[in-house]
């Protein structure tokens, strides 16, 4: 049997991904990164979303109005932040930061402290956890990668976050029963201290860009000769086009639905699942199973049903499967029905209609596709998901049943599938030639 050789390594790597030989160290190292923070973060998911149910669902629409008031005080803030220090002062500051953190609620569980009481701070603790980590690892991978080397090797990298997507709920469904809910929390800080080593060791394959490069502004890519994000300039840019428009209409009517599902959930898995481990651990199973089927539907469906089917059917294929899912769940409002249409939703939205969505940025200007898309994918989505909490919540005070709630988002589910169809034919319209002007709202 040959040995695995630096050299040997390279050539078999190479031929899935078509890395250099001097980046192999940095990529490999980079993966690994990217590996880890994922798990990190989905070993805390379930144990938010059992945490979601500690708090009651009466009051979700206040968690999710917390996480939208804590990113637009935290974004800009933290964004100033990063773009004044250097990457190697910047990853230990935040990573040990939340580490410290996440101990902090390790103590504040196994104490007598009720869980009612540390359950709302940290179901919104993690999903803010969530949106600035991922921003700070793409953006120093950013900054260290060129464009080109970028475009060859940011897909292999985004690899290795969707792997440890996989294996995070996937450890925490099978050991919350031998370990219980609290010490999953530090096997997550075991896991961000490891992305945190991860990238000391990719800032030794690129020292020059470690001794002077400073963090870019979160939630943002690196790119030469433009302007900052700027929330106005965004906003501005989206009602002055009825195409952006439409794209916000899109991405709300799924916020809604998401939202909407989530409550349900909320109300139905405590009345069927007894003990916080047990909620724990269905919570995991379904993360391990949306992870790996969106995993396996990028590698071989994503692609060939874009080019096949074209951008238009791509994104009425999700909605439609909405109409189709609420309406089964209405009819028959169970938890084995909730389950599988949530996995195969959100696996759906993940592999067929974000990726789609990203694709109707593709015939806008730069301007519009750096500041309007900042602003849709941050303060848009977040509020889209503070106000679908709020819409859900109505509907469940007006007295409706778990399926009368599901017939009750049919609507918006037409809604937005009628959406998806204007938008596929408006995209083809400007793609093919047509003047840009004509998507918007008023003369510029």
């Amino acid at each position: 049997m040959l040995p695995l050789t630096p050299s040997l390594f390279h050539r078999i790597l190479s031929r899935v991904t078509p890395v250099n030989r001097e980046e192999l160290r940095g990529l490999l190292w980079s993966f690994l990164c990217f590996f880890t923070l994922l798990a990190s973060y989905y070993v805390l998911r379930p144990v938010r979303d059992e945490m979601g149910v500690q708090t009651g669902v009466q009051n979700l629409p206040w968690l999710f109005s917390a996480v939208f008031v804590s990113m637009l005080v935290l974004v800009p803030l933290f964004g100033w932040i990063a773009g004044r220090l250097p990457v190697r002062r910047l990853i230990p500051t935040i990573y040990l930061f939340f580490s410290s953190n996440l101990f902090l609620f390790f103590l504040a569980l196994i104490s007598d402290l009720p869980r009612t009481t540390v359950a709302p701070v940290f179901f919104v603790w993690v999903s803010v956890f969530n949106l600035f980590v991922v921003s700070v690892f793409w953006s120093v991978m950013a900054d260290l990668y060129s464009t080109e080397s970028a475009r060859r090797l940011f897909g292999f990298i985004a690899a290795g976050g969707s792997s440890g997507a996989v294996a995070g709920p996937l450890f925490t469904a099978l050991m919350v029963p031998f370990l219980g809910v609290a010490p999953l929390l530090l096997v997550s800080i075991g896991l961000l201290l490891a992305a945190m080593t991860c990238f000391f060791a990719i800032l030794r394959t690129h020292p020059r860009q470690a001794r002077e490069g400073a963090g870019t502004t979160i939630l943002t890519v690196k790119v030469e000769e433009r302007a900052p994000p700027s929330l106005w300039i965004g906003l501005t840019k989206i009602l002055q086009s009825r195409y952006l428009l439409g794209i916000c209409l899109y991405l709300a009517c799924y916020s809604v639905l998401s939202t909407t599902l989530y409550s349900q959930q909320m109300v139905l898995v405590p009345q069927v699942v007894g003990s916080a481990e047990e909620r724990t651990q269905l919570f995991a199973w379904v993360d391990f199973a949306v992870n790996g089927l969106t995993v396996l539907a990028q590698v071989f469906l994503t692609g060939r049903l874009l080019a096949g089917l074209g951008v238009t059917a791509m994104l009425v294929l999700v909605p439609a499967f909405n109409v189709v899912g609420f309406s089964v769940f209405g009819l028959a409002p169970i938890l084995a029905v909730l389950v599988v249409f949530g996995v195969l939703r959100r696996a759906g939205e993940f592999a067929i209609a974000k990726p789609t969505r990203e694709t109707l940025f593709t015939v806008v200007s730069k301007e519009e596709k750096y500041q309007a898309k900042n602003v849709i994918d941050t303060v848009v989505h977040r509020g889209g998901d503070m106000a679908s909490s709020w819409f859900s919540n109505a509907l469940q005070s007006a007295g409706l049943t778990i399926g009368e709630t599901a017939f009750a988002a049919v609507p918006i589910a037409v809604l937005w599938l009628a959406n998806g169809f204007y938008l596929g034919r408006h995209h083809g319209r400007i793609r093919d030639g047509h003047s840009r002007d004509d998507h918007r709202t008023s003369p510029q």
